[in-house]
């Protein structure tokens, strides 16, 4: 999760979503994720108090300032290079498995976020982003 002053997926040339203050979510599944845990999730990244107040300080969430989502597949977060020059993706979640999980998962943030964005599963993306601090945020539970 990345707070970002602007971000952009394009498809083919096209922009298939678009925000300006708020979050890029680059979301993957893993093969044994449940979706037990995605409530828990689109709580916690529409909570997360990671933008300045009037202080400066990380006081306020993606909510309280009126920000938006943009919501990106990613199944190479789980990528594991230990071994070799090329990275397994055995524990990336088979399209089966993590579509079902992604399309909950964005259903759940749009219950609790005005501007919700998103990708397309499987796409060839062009993403492009002002990040914003920067603040980048591995979450995971």
């Amino acid at each position: 999760m990345q707070r970002v002053s602007s971000a952009s997926v394009a498809i083919a040339g096209r922009t298939s979503g678009s925000i300006d203050v708020g979050l890029l979510l680059l979301v993957g599944f893993r093969h044994d994720d449940v979706e037990g845990s995605l409530d828990w999730m689109a709580d916690k990244v529409c909570g997360l108090r990671i933008f300045s107040d009037d202080e400066g300080k990380m006081n306020r969430s993606v909510e309280d300032v009126g920000g938006g989502l943009l919501v990106v597949s990613q199944f190479t977060l789980y990528g594991d290079s230990a071994k070799g020059k090329r990275p397994s993706f055995i524990d990336a979640a088979r399209p089966e498995v993590a579509i079902p999980l992604y399309e909950k998962f964005i259903a759940l943030l749009r219950a609790r976020i005005k501007r919700v964005e998103t990708g397309e599963f499987g796409a060839d993306m062009k993403v492009a982003l002002v990040n914003d601090g920067p603040v980048t945020i591995w979450l995971e539970k």
